[in-house]
């Protein structure tokens, strides 16, 4: 086991004043991010990685464009986003700093559902 305490990270403050601590490995990368209110962040995409982001606490609006149409919808606490490869970004429209956990790794397109439901071994 392998415990990684948040100083251990990688400490980046974005222009716009998004704060971020990268967490990178071989296979996949953890971060957090504390997108203060009334920030933001800039439109972007990703070509290969795949993006989850998990809302700790507070709010923001995710953007994002499809076909030709932006769309955007309010994220709160407890709920999960999978970005794919569409230019997006949030705003916090908020009184308060949103939170959240973003998971990104490169997908193989091998499904591993059946592995990650049944890996766990009783000891």
């Amino acid at each position: 086991m392998e415990i990684l305490h948040r100083r251990d990270g990688i400490f980046s403050k974005k222009i716009e004043g998004t704060e971020v601590t990268y967490h990178l490995f071989d296979e996949f990368e953890v971060h957090e991010n504390e997108v203060p209110p009334g920030t933001i962040q800039s439109w972007h995409h990703h070509d290969i990685i795949e993006e989850i982001l998990y809302i700790i606490s507070g709010s923001m609006k995710a953007h994002w464009k499809d076909g030709g149409k932006e769309f955007k919808e309010k994220v709160r606490r407890g709920d999960v986003i999978r970005v794919g490869n569409l230019p997006h970004n949030f705003v916090n429209t908020s009184n308060r700093t949103c939170r959240f956990v973003v998971f990104r790794f490169v997908p193989t397109g091998e499904s591993k559902k059946d592995l990650i439901k049944n890996d766990k071994i009783l000891d």
